[in-house]
């Protein structure tokens, strides 16, 4: 699937979700639809639970309070089931939706699913990336291939936060 790109309109889903303040399918529509939002951030990382996605999501989690401040609300997404999602929040105290894309419609319709390199070797699977959504439902940032280790600094500085 073609990746992103800014001024697309941003594909909407309802997805399982963990984190959610009842417990419901998380929605783009409703995520956007927050009184006072500049956009979400829907990130996508491989696999809860290891080391390059803990990294990730601990920085989203401790970068949390200056995007809600700064009008953002984060989504992670993953392949993972709903049960390996709560044991990663709960884990590493992650206080953002995660949801889960078990059949990778949702990644493939951001682009974010495709071939990628893992130890040298070619992988079919998520590939780490970041799109912001604004509340006009289109694009505002669309980032592939990012690491894992100080992305979420970039982000914060692509969003003028920093």
């Amino acid at each position: 699937m073609p990746r992103l790109a800014v001024g697309d309109v941003a594909p909407e889903f309802t997805l399982p979700a963990v984190g959610t303040v009842d417990g419901s399918p998380l929605s783009l529509d409703a995520a956007l639809a927050e009184p006072g939002r500049r956009g979400v951030v829907v990130y996508f990382y491989p696999a809860a639970m290891t080391p390059g996605c803990t990294t990730e999501a601990c920085d989203f989690r401790d970068s949390l309070a200056s995007l809600q401040g700064a009008g953002y609300a984060v989504v992670g997404v993953s392949p993972d089931d709903v049960d390996k999602l709560a044991k990663f929040a709960d884990r590493d105290m992650l206080t953002f939706p995660l949801v889960s894309d078990a059949d990778h419609a949702v990644a493939d319709a951001y682009g974010a699913w495709g071939v990628r390199k893992l130890y040298g070797k070619d992988v079919t699977g998520i590939i780490r990336s970041t799109v912001v959504v604004a509340p006009d439902g289109r694009v505002a940032l669309a980032q592939y291939n990012v690491k894992a280790t100080g992305h979420v600094a970039r982000l914060r500085k692509a969003l003028g936060i920093d």
